[in-house]
């Protein structure tokens, strides 16, 4: 995402009316063939958006692939039976890849809560927003990958992370054995298609499938979020809505562009959208 640019839920409403309406029918269509790629198009808010070529077909050069992300995200949730919400829209795309900056902010499987805080406090996000935040593992799967070292290396003790619960340990030691091919996936809850708070009684029952997420629970500053948000949907629902929305205002002052492509930045031959050349009405 690049460009501060100021953001509201209707700045496409007179050149792109049914630009949400689009973004939402690919969706759905999306949670039909394949639920998995609903929750990865989810983590995205937090890679291509399938989306832009339907909006392209409608809408060329009109809507920028910073803000298909941001309305699939809230769609993703929507549409497994989480909360629905206005998102705010007008951003542009950054004019290069920006990828090791993107490899810095996302959090790694391997997180411990301390590290995670401190990485969400440079976004001005609280505790009780990274808890809800992260609370969007209720949907999807992870990679054996993300936890070999959970179950048979933890902190290089060369045993398994003593907070997973026993039997779900053997689960996971079935799951995924020493020789697994580290690309078979685990569910990251136990209700893996619904967005529900499953995610929090899964970790307060010590069956939380990543470090990253376990750690929420065993860090005495953000327990008392997991063990709210287990006991009562609705707090969960409205924080992570609260979560999300904070999330998608990050904005940077960089020049922007509406991409044609998602995958990559528009060639020079491509008209570029700049903060100075460029203002939304």
């Amino acid at each position: 995402m690049a460009a501060a640019a100021q953001l509201r839920p209707d700045i496409y409403l007179p050149t792109c009316p049914n630009a949400e309406s689009i973004v939402r029918g690919v969706m759905k269509k999306a949670l039909i063939r394949e639920p998995r790629s609903v929750a990865s198009v989810m983590r995205l808010q937090f890679h291509d958006c399938f989306v832009n070529e339907s909006l392209e077909e409608v809408c060329p050069g009109l809507v920028s692939c910073a803000d298909i992300i941001i309305m699939a995200a809230r769609d993703a949730v929507a549409l497994t039976g989480g909360p629905d919400w206005k998102v705010k829209l007008g951003r542009l795309d950054s004019l290069s890849p920006w990828l090791e900056e993107s490899n810095e902010i996302m959090p790694s499987p391997r997180s411990n809560a301390s590290y995670l805080i401190d990485l969400f406090n440079k976004f001005n996000l609280s505790v009780e927003d990274l808890v809800a935040l992260s609370g969007t593992h209720s949907i999807g799967q992870a990679r054996c990958f993300s936890i070999m070292f959970r179950l048979y290396n933890q902190s290089g003790t060369g045993r398994p992370d003593p907070a997973i619960e026993p039997k779900y340990r053997a689960k996971l030691n079935k799951l995924c054995p020493t020789n697994v091919d580290q690309n078979v996936t685990g569910d990251l809850d136990a209700t893996p298609r619904v967005f529900d708070n499953q995610y929090f009684k899964d970790l307060v029952a010590g069956r939380g499938f990543l470090n990253s997420d376990q750690t929420l629970y065993t860090f005495t500053q953000t327990r008392s979020f997991v063990e709210l948000f287990s006991k009562d949907q609705s707090v969960f629902f409205q924080a992570v809505v609260n979560g999300m929305l904070k999330l998608g205002d990050l904005q940077n002052n960089q020049p922007g562009e509406i991409r044609s492509n998602c995958r990559v930045v528009n060639n020079r031959g491509i008209k570029s959208l700049t903060l100075g050349g460029y203002q939304r009405s």
